[in-house]
C-alpha cells in the first residue's frame, strides 16, 4: 500500500549535485543572485536558470525581485531543517566531502542553522537551558517555564515578541555535527541575534561560520556554564 506524500520529485531535486550546492548556500539565509550561485554550483548562468527554476516550481526556494536583479533564498524554515537533517545522516553515514573546507573546524564550532545557532556552541547553550529547566518537555514538545522567560529577559530577550511570530517558537533541532540538540524556532533565532547585539559574535562573510571574539566566547561560556 503506498501511503502518504510521494518524495520522489523532492528527493530527485535536491540529489542534483548543483542543486544541493545550492540549497546549501542558501542554508545560510541569505538571499544570492542567480550569478553568485552559478559561481558556488561550478555551472553557466543558463544552467544555473534552469535549475533555480525547478527549485521555484517545487517550492523549496523563493525569489525577491529588486529593479533587475533577483535574490534567492530558501523557502521557509521547513525546507531548512530538511537540509540540516539530510547533513546529519550523511554525516553519520560517512558521505563526506573529499576535499573538506578550511572552514570546517569552525564550522563544527559555531554556525547558522540558517537563522539561529548550531554546532558546538549551540549545543553547549541549549544544554545549559534545559539543566536549568528553562524549557519543560510536554505533548507539544518544549514549552518556556516562567523561570525561562525571565532568563531571557534578563539576557535582554523579549520572550513574548518571539513567541508572537508566525513560526514555531522553541524546538529542538538536530545538530549534524555534534549529533545532539541545539535551540532553533523563533526563540533560537532571538538568542542568536542578542548575540549579534552584544558584540560576542558575528557572522562571517560569505559562510555560515559564527566568529566568536575571544572576550565574547568568554562571556558566552560563563553564560551556559553548568548549572
Amino acid at each position: 500500500m503506498k501511503d502518504g506524500p510521494s518524495i520522489v520529485r523532492v528527493a530527485a531535486l535536491i540529489g542534483d549535485h548543483a542543486r544541493a550546492e545550492v540549497l546549501t548556500a542558501l542554508l545560510a539565509d541569505r538571499a544570492l543572485t542567480a550569478t553568485e550561485l552559478a559561481g558556488i554550483a561550478g555551472v553557466t548562468k543558463q544552467t544555473i536558470s534552469a535549475h533555480l527554476a525547478k527549485l521555484l516550481d517545487a517550492g523549496l526556494v523563493s525569489v525577491e525581485h529588486q529593479g533587475r536583479h533577483r535574490y534567492f533564498r530558501l523557502a521557509d524554515h521547513d525546507v531548512a531543517q530538511l537540509l540540516e537533517s539530510l547533513m546529519g545522516v550523511a554525516f553519520r553515514t560517512g558521505a563526506v566531502r573529499l576535499r573538506s573546507s578550511p572552514r570546517e573546524p569552525a564550522l563544527r564550532k559555531a554556525r547558522v542553522c540558517y537563522d539561529h545557532l548550531a554546532g558546538e556552541f549551540g549545543v553547549l547553550a541549549f544544554e545549559a537551558l534545559l539543566a536549568r529547566r528553562v524549557f519543560k518537555s510536554d505533548t507539544n514538545g518544549l514549552t518556556l517555564t516562567n523561570a525561562g522567560a525571565a532568563w531571557f529577559a534578563e539576557l535582554g530577550i523579549d520572550a513574548a515578541a518571539a513567541a508572537s511570530k508566525r513560526r514555531a517558537f522553541c524546538r529542538p533541532c538536530l545538530d549534524w555535527g555534534e549529533r545532539r540538540h541545539h535551540l532553533g524556532g523563533a526563540l533560537g533565532t532571538a538568542l542568536l541575534e542578542r548575540l549579534f547585539t552584544l558584540g560576542w559574535a558575528r557572522r562571517t562573510k560569505d559562510s555560515r561560520v559564527v566568529g566568536f571574539t575571544p572576550q565574547g566566547e568568554l562571556a558566552f561560556r560563563a553564560l551556559f556554564a553548568a548549572a
